[in-house]
């Protein structure tokens, strides 16, 4: 009876045993599998898909800078000799573009421009892209201390931005004066004056739309040069001498 007791109760033990190694690895691979997956959906949400700087590096609104250095504010720099560079639709199908003067602008005014486009393009299927980043320190003194007690200390982000540059991209299934509508909204919050452009719309260099205008063309000279060939068949005048008289004047 002992013996039949203690066998049953040794299988029973067996039983409860966890003999194969190859279970454990069933069942770690889908935890392994689910692991990665959360991982890159995190990487997929904190990361920005139209641009190449990772999120370690901060958001377009407050980078991951040190606010106690000082830094100078700089001006916007205003390409005027045959750079396009940022005039453009790039990655969305409507776009949000400066038109009257570069300037700064605070990281408040574009958060406030976000909020209220997003606002508008609510129960959309959109995408919102952002092509200007605050990695510009704002300081100020202050009232309470006088001149020549320093730079000051810090008190926001801004950024350049320069004149004919787009600010914002919308890309999604969703119809174009809707946009248009949401665009004019933010163009009132922001400083400045903007303009609505489309994807394909004519680049800009400084002011002037490249509209049926190349870049070659504004390279030319403005002053009308005559041709070389206009030069050679035209008539050659006869140049008189400093103090002659024509002979019509001496038979007379």
């Amino acid at each position: 009876m002992r013996s039949n007791g203690a066998a049953a109760l040794l299988n029973a033990f067996q039983g409860l045993r966890i003999s194969a190694s190859t279970p454990l690895r069933q069942l770690r691979a889908p935890v392994q599998r689910q692991s990665k997956v959360l991982g890159a959906a995190q990487l997929l949400q904190n990361g920005r898909a139209f641009s190449t700087s990772p999120a370690m590096m901060g958001t377009w609104l407050e980078p991951s800078l040190n606010r106690k250095k000082k830094m100078a504010k700089g001006r916007p720099r205003v390409a005027t000799g045959g750079s396009t560079k940022g005039t453009t639709v790039i990655w969305g199908d409507y776009g949000l573009r400066m038109v009257d003067h570069h300037r700064r602008i605070s990281a408040k005014s574009l958060k406030m421009a976000e909020d209220t486009i997003k606002v508008r393009l609510r129960g959309e299927k959109y995408r919102l892209y952002k092509r200007k980043c605050c990695n510009v320190g704002v300081y100020v003194s202050g009232n309470e201390m006088r001149m020549g007690k320093g730079k000051g200390s810090f008190d926001h982000w801004a950024t350049r931005m320069a004149v004919s540059q787009v600010l914002f991209e919308v890309k999604g299934r969703i119809h174009e004066q809707i946009v248009r509508d949401a665009f004019r909204l933010a163009g009132n919050k922001l400083p400045g004056q903007w303009e609505f452009v489309k994807k394909g719309d004519a680049p800009v260099v400084g002011i002037t739309k490249l509209d049926g205008v190349t870049l070659e063309d504004l390279k030319r000279p403005r002053k009308q040069v005559v041709p070389q060939e206009l030069l050679e068949a035209s008539p050659s005048t006869t140049a008189t001498d400093v103090g002659s008289t024509p002979a019509s004047s001496g038979s007379s």
